[in-house]
């Protein structure tokens, strides 16, 4: 079941789920794909479930960093990482089509707990509200996948 509060969006990709997954799980090059993230770094690097992140983020010339721990990860499958700051879980999921020559990926915002107070006030005072910043994430999380896209079929 899902809240008001998650975001989805998928497409379906030209090449296999090994092809897609290197791009996903390859966090730090996240910033090539999404225009809000200016940096991924993987505390000792390994992409795998309990790994930490720290991430710095933008909306124009605003920035702000979070902390991110990788909840779920099945290579090939499924990635997924909860920010600390605002208890939101974002992830990927891939699957096979055409016998796994293709690809479907969504890519998930899911808030299993909710948003924090204190990230909806931030939003609501710094990020121009929550239902333009919902907008601006909505479109980007579009954005973000026609990127993986363009890449996974070069």
């Amino acid at each position: 079941m899902t809240t008001p509060d998650e975001l989805s969006a998928s497409l379906e990709i030209d090449a296999a789920p090994a092809q897609v997954w290197a791009l996903i799980a390859d966090l730090p090059r996240m910033r090539e794909w999404s225009d809000q993230v200016v940096s991924t770094k993987v505390i000792g690097g390994e992409v795998k479930v309990g790994a930490r992140m720290v991430n710095l983020n933008q909306q124009g010339w605003k920035r702000w960093p979070t902390t991110a721990k990788v909840v779920r990860c099945t290579p090939h499958s499924d990635l997924a990482f909860r920010v600390a700051e605002n208890k939101t879980v974002w992830s990927y999921q891939l699957e096979p089509l055409d016998g796994g020559a293709r690809t479907k990926v969504t890519h998930r915002r899911e808030t299993p707990e909710g948003i924090s107070a204190l990230s909806k006030g931030l939003t609501k005072v710094v990020l121009g509200g929550m239902d333009g910043f919902t907008a601006e994430m909505r479109s980007g999380m579009q954005t973000t996948l026609e990127r993986i896209k363009a890449a996974a079929e070069r």
